[in-house]
């Protein structure tokens, strides 16, 4: 067998070994039973009452990747409830990369609320409407993390990027590994409309859905990366960038979706906006 055609095996290998299987891949971590996985590992779901919420995450630590979930939101009366998909570091100066979405009252639009930390410090929200009802199907929501940016996508569209601006002084999260983690639970103090409508509590039990959960991300175990840097052809994802259609695709999302962005909150920064302010 040629040298060419082994590593062409392996590469297969990987590729093959990154589908999907929640047994493999996920723990359940909280729930007492809320939370659980079926169809031989192909399908999680996350379940909310008036006692107690759930939640999942990564086998594996990632520093960098390409992270995909199919999820179906909680249906109908969802107001109140929150659920979440983000990667996260551990500590008390932790990274973070935030998808959250925020239920509402039947027919009124859930609203996809994004953040960025770096050591600790977040402060970076922009949030949206969707362009589809998100209860109604699985959707495709993806975290690109790469030395040079983050991109949050639905379906395919980029809807944010946050690219490293380190100099320009600004924070970027690039050396500690994170988990995904995931979680639905009640947040009827702030999620809907500030925490004026209240969960209903007689839909409960509230349940979302996962499926295809992918992670083409470089696997942090030992103090060392599973991603080699005489190979990065690989992993195209770490150099990834907008190219001109995906970057007039963001511009349609922030122009017809975005219904906050800390960029443009002058009140919430009277001394003057963050320094990325000027670029993103």
């Amino acid at each position: 067998m040629t040298t060419s055609l082994l590593l062409s095996l392996l590469f297969s290998f990987v590729l093959l070994a990154s589908a999907a299987n929640f047994n493999r891949d996920i723990d359940v971590t909280w729930g007492d039973g809320r939370g659980k996985i079926l169809e031989n590992g192909n399908l999680l779901t996350l379940a909310l009452d008036k006692f107690s919420g759930s939640g999942f995450q990564s086998k594996n630590q990632y520093l960098f990747g390409k992270i995909d979930m199919n999820i179906k939101l909680v249906p109908g009366n969802s107001a109140g409830t929150v659920t979440t998909y983000y990667l996260r570091s551990e500590g008390s100066t932790w990274d973070e990369i935030d998808f959250e979405f925020l239920g509402n009252l039947s027919g009124d639009p859930y609203i996809v609320h994004t953040n960025v930390y770096t050591q600790g410090k977040g402060d970076k929200e922009q949030q949206f409407y969707l362009w589809f009802d998100p209860t109604k199907d699985f959707h495709t929501y993806s975290l690109l993390w790469n030395p040079q940016r983050i991109i949050f996508s639905v379906d395919g569209t980029p809807i944010r990027e946050f690219k490293n601006l380190e100099s320009m002084g600004v924070a970027f999260p690039k050396s500690q590994p994170m988990r995904v983690y995931s979680s639905l639970w009640n947040a009827d103090d702030w999620a809907t409309r500030g925490g004026l409508v209240k969960t209903d509590w007689s839909k409960a039990p509230f349940t979302a859905a996962y499926r295809n959960y992918k992670a083409d991300a470089c696997v942090w175990s030992s103090g060392k990366s599973s991603c080699s840097s005489t190979s990065p052809s690989q992993n195209s994802w770490l150099s990834q960038e907008l190219d001109i259609t995906s970057q007039q695709r963001l511009k349609w999302v922030q122009k017809n979706y975005m219904i906050y962005n800390y960029c443009t909150d002058t009140k919430r920064f009277p001394q003057g906006l963050p320094k990325e302010c000027s670029v993103h």
